[in-house]
């Protein structure tokens, strides 16, 4: 949940306008399922229901690092600002994927 709250600043900071409005729902979209799938893999009824969330927290995660480089890239906000997020974000994908093989090789 912390991750989708820092989320949630940045789109905050993204101020007003189409093109923050459209960027920052699917940024915040992206986030907050990190965080919902990451709370249902939490509670999986089965192994198989556990890989399937966090499949789906890997690739929530992974495309909100692409919103978030593509904040950088397009110029709208500093990397230096977005780098810990940025950096966070990677370290859910690897959690992710190495949970999902954890889960697998059981």
């Amino acid at each position: 949940m912390q991750y989708a709250l820092r989320v949630l600043e940045v789109v905050r900071s993204l101020g007003r306008g189409l093109e923050a409005e459209i960027i920052g729902r699917q940024l915040f979209r992206a986030g907050a399922s990190v965080a919902a799938n990451y709370r249902a893999a939490c509670r999986a009824r089965s192994r198989k229901e556990l890989v399937a969330k966090m499949g789906i927290v890997e690739e929530e995660a992974d495309e909100s690092l692409f919103w978030l480089e593509f904040l950088v890239k397009s110029g709208r906000l500093a990397e230096a600002k977005l780098r810990p997020l940025m950096a966070e974000g990677s370290e859910i994908v690897a959690i992710a994927v190495s949970s999902k093989r954890t889960a697998r090789a059981k």
